[in-house]
């Protein structure tokens, strides 16, 4: 199984020598990356590095703005870097302003990036799957009001007190990637295996339904390097089990 790491998860050293943590993260094992910030790199340089390290660009995490402001741009970012995969990493949606506010954006750029030939992807958090006070559910405008592909934050989901598997199972067409995470169900995460996750029934459910792995830590114990190395020997010793 080839496998895949959110750049955040090396926090500690991408912003000072993004080529020495994308050498890291090869050397390690792991083949695909998944963005959070270019640290004023070129698209040009980033490429030359995957290229150098034998790594794919997976996607982004990228925020709304950039696709507000100067969409050409980015979306010429990304197709040099390899990617047509634009995540959007999380936003607001705690009122229905917010969430009026952003189905509409999805609205109105989805067609626009398919025209382009990308796809845009929502990575949730816990919050999205927790009740408002008015009794709006986040995640459901999400599913029912727009086109988004949805990259399930495993973890996130099992901190707010939804069972993972059957979100997978359910939306199974609209998903392309997963976060594989561990941490405990108050939100403290953990190294793969080290936590309260159901991170093995995850990873089986995963491989069944032909998504993409994503690990994501985010605990730097006791470098994000090091961290990632654990989690990917985790995830071996399940193919051997």
């Amino acid at each position: 199984m080839d496998y895949g790491i959110q750049m955040y998860s090396i926090r500690d050293l991408t912003p000072k020598d993004m080529k020495a943590a994308l050498k890291g993260v090869a050397d390690i094992g792991y083949k695909y990356v998944e963005f959070a910030g270019f640290f004023d790199h070129p698209a040009e340089q980033i490429r030359e590095w995957l290229d150098e390290f034998g790594l794919i660009c997976s996607g982004t995490h990228t925020g709304t703005s950039p696709l507000e402001n100067d969409p050409q741009a980015i979306l010429d970012y990304h197709r040099t870097i390899g990617t047509c995969d634009y995540i959007i990493p999380g936003t607001g949606l705690r009122n229905p302003e917010e969430i009026g506010w952003f189905v509409d954006f999805c609205k109105k750029t989805i067609p626009m990036l398919r025209e382009e030939g990308f796809r845009l992807h929502y990575h949730n958090h816990d919050s999205e799957f927790r009740v408002l006070k008015d009794g709006i559910l986040p995640y459901s405008y999400l599913e029912l009001q727009t086109e988004l592909s949805l990259e399930l934050d495993t973890y996130w989901l099992y901190v707010a007190g939804t069972d993972p598997l059957a979100v997978m199972e359910r939306l199974k067409d609209r998903v392309r990637f997963i976060h594989v995470k561990d941490g405990n169900n108050s939100g403290y995460g953990a190294p793969l295996g080290q936590g309260t996750a159901p991170v093995a029934d995850v990873v089986a459910a995963a491989k069944r339904l032909g998504f993409t792995m994503i690990v994501e830590s985010e605990t730097l114990k006791p470098t994000g390097l090091e961290e990632a190395k654990i989690s990917f020997e985790y995830l071996k010793s399940l193919e051997e089990n």
